[in-house]
């Protein structure tokens, strides 16, 4: 992975003394409970530039080669506060779908090139600081996004929580 990202230019260190992330071990404890795989993390730039999480996905699709299983594991509506008071107010109305719209169709987009244009400037589709208003629990879908070369995503799973659509991609 690291040589990957060098070869590309992406500079990264490791680091082995830190543990998993909530947004690595609650996935991988849910899809593997035995926890017998190797897994890696990859932490996302403190910049949360989005050219550069799709720039580190494209660096990153060769492993899929290996049979890797690249995982961008985040949210695609994120804004607690929201959240939190749809819950207490048992409000029935659903927040997110104009930025989860124009976010599948971002994602579905044939053209590789239009997709990733479409997506480094997410921030300014129709509700998208509503839905992220901060970035970081949507950059690994970017990753993901990049990682997944020409092959177009395709949304695969749809739900709401608390009051929040929330959606799940594939790529390639």
């Amino acid at each position: 992975m690291v040589s990957l990202l060098a070869e590309a230019g992406i500079g990264c260190g490791i680091e082995t003394t830190r543990g998993f992330d909530h947004g690595v071990f609650v996935p991988l404890k849910v899809a593997f409970p035995a926890a017998d795989i190797p897994c890696v993390q990859l932490s996302l730039r403190s910049d949360l530039d989005p050219a550069a999480h799709l720039a580190a996905g494209r660096a990153l699709a060769p492993l899929r080669d290996e049979g890797v299983l690249i995982i961008g594991s985040g949210n695609t509506y994120h804004n607690m506060a929201v959240m939190m008071r749809a819950m207490r107010t048992c409000a029935t109305q659903t927040h997110g779908l104009d930025f989860d719209q124009w976010l599948a169709e971002a994602v579905y987009h044939p053209d590789a090139a239009e997709r990733e244009r479409r997506l480094a400037a997410w921030s300014a589709a129709p509700g998208a600081r509503d839905a992220a208003p901060r970035e970081e629990h949507l950059m690994p879908l970017l990753v993901a996004s990049g990682a997944g070369g020409t092959d177009p995503g395709a949304k695969i799973f749809e739900n709401r929580v608390l009051g929040a659509v929330q959606s799940a991609f594939r790529f390639g």
